[in-house]
């Protein structure tokens, strides 16, 4: 009699507080079998949530060849495999390899989304990362180091662009990444702020300007787990500001009294010039 294939969970376990698991994430690590979990990078409370009984396995000093046979070992096994990965694993989680391998085996697998340590820093620091009147785009990216990056990536090619920059892996390199921030126009007085182990109880955060934060990472010694923040949004002077007609500061128009979309008419304008509308993702 053939044996049941199991299935195989990638879940996305959050940038470290266990309570920005979703649901559907705590669900599935209550449920599974065999747990394999960053250890490096993913708090160990997570896995607290195991059944009792489930196998649980740190991946931190394993390989791909051994993740991927501890996984089929166990699929085969008619086992359900959680694969947790921290923050979101679309996000620099090292997961097409993963996937690769298990459509070759033909694995039914699922991918959870997770908290992005991105996000958990934004409102750890109280930010809109897209400002009213100002950048509305968000760049995510890494300075190159070991790895190189694709042509036109490099950084101070997406720099340029002058939007709210998020740097993933790259605060080992600070004095390289204000060199070339600069040198593709942002201004020493650019804010940008350094979230150590967001989530963590350990948790820190430096908020100053491209000026002297590599001085302050150095000091604070920064070689891993932290975001590097950049632009307009992450000055913490913007949450004081009071938008008026004569200071130019600008407020969103979604919500404004006079602003037509799909589901409201503005004052003073007429149903048919609603436009369609929605709330921020």
């Amino acid at each position: 009699m053939t044996q049941p294939q199991g299935k195989v969970y990638i879940v996305g376990g959050g940038p470290g507080d266990p309570e920005l698991l979703t649901l559907k994430a705590k669900s599935v690590i209550e449920s599974a079998d065999v747990i394999i979990y960053a250890d490096s990078l993913v708090h160990p409370s997570v896995v607290d949530f195991a059944k009792p009984g489930a196998e649980v396995h740190g991946s931190k000093t394993l390989n791909l060849g051994e993740i991927m046979d501890l996984t089929l070992a166990a699929v085969r096994q008619g086992k359900t495999v959680a694969r947790i990965q921290s923050g979101d694993p679309s996000i620099y989680g090292a997961v097409l390899e993963q996937m690769r391998l298990l459509e070759a085996e033909h694995v039914d697998y699922e991918i959870i989304p997770g908290v992005c340590s991105a996000f958990a820093a934004a409102a750890r620091l109280k930010v809109e990362l897209t400002v009213p009147g100002g950048p509305q785009s968000i760049i995510m990216t890494r300075a190159e180091g070991r790895v190189s990056m694709p042509d036109g990536e490099q950084l101070k090619d997406l720099a340029a662009h002058g939007t709210s920059l998020i740097l993933f892996l790259s605060v080992s390199r600070m004095v390289s990444v204000v060199r070339q921030l600069l040198e593709a126009g942002y201004t020493e007085s650019t804010p940008v702020a350094v979230v150590y182990r967001v989530g963590w109880p350990d948790e820190i955060v430096i908020r100053s300007t491209l000026s002297d934060i590599a001085e302050k990472v150095r000091d604070g010694k920064f070689t891993l787990q932290a975001l590097v923040m950049v632009g307009e949004a992450m000055d913490p002077n913007l949450i004081h500001q009071v938008p008026t007609a004569a200071n130019g500061v600008a407020s969103s128009h979604l919500y404004s009294s006079d602003y037509t979309h799909l589901y409201r008419t503005g004052d003073g304008e007429s149903p048919d010039d609603e436009e369609g509308g929605s709330d921020g993702d």
